[in-house]
């Protein structure tokens, strides 16, 4: 297995190791005790997700406000151009992003930490997307950036998108910002009482 590195250091690219010959091909998608010492976290996955979508169908920025998910993602059937925004406030890549093209063929997998938003595109006519949660799905939880704020500026391969109605009111990344700044001022006031 061989684990790239990224623009944001916390967010990785994994090839697995593939045996392939004529009858086809074996990988190991996933196992505990190698991604926690190569990945360099402890976190359970404790939920399975698969979605499939079509030719241009857009998931995502999603992410959860109190209960964020780590996430190993890849794609079993079809390619999609699949995208992480670094919402962690703190960090020094706060609103930067990692866009990786994962397919069948490459059969790359990524790796998601928490406190990402991730979304993808997908790229060709039927799309599998298969990926793991450190943490369970929590609606009232949920929350999603747009995917073609200015700010954020994500370089998507394609420009004509479908989304669900929920998707096409993800938040400007202005407005996440406030949100974080009145978080944290609500904090400041906890602590100096």
């Amino acid at each position: 297995m061989n684990v790239i590195n990224t623009i944001i250091p916390d967010v990785k690219i994994i090839e697995p190791q593939v045996f392939e010959d004529e009858r086809g091909f074996f990988m190991e998608t996933f196992q505990q005790q190698r991604y926690q010492q190569l990945l360099n976290t402890n976190k359970p996955f404790v939920q399975d997700n698969y979605s499939r979508s079509s030719y241009g169908v857009l998931r995502g920025l999603h992410f959860q406000t109190q209960k964020p998910q780590a996430k190993l993602v890849r794609v079993v059937r079809g390619k999609v151009f699949d995208v992480v925004v670094d919402i962690r406030p703190h960090s020094s890549s706060y609103g930067a992003w990692v866009g990786v093209e994962l397919s069948e063929t490459n059969r790359r997998q990524l790796w998601v930490p928490e406190g990402f938003a991730h979304g993808f595109v997908a790229l060709e006519a039927v799309c599998d997307v298969e990926y793991k949660c450190s943490d369970y799905y929590d609606p009232k939880n949920e929350a999603c950036l747009s995917w073609d704020d200015a700010d954020l500026a994500i370089d998507w391969p394609i420009r004509e998108v479908i989304q669900s109605a929920k998707d096409q009111q993800g938040l400007s990344f202005q407005a996440l910002k406030a949100i974080h700044n009145e978080q944290q001022l609500t904090q400041k006031a906890v602590v100096t009482k």
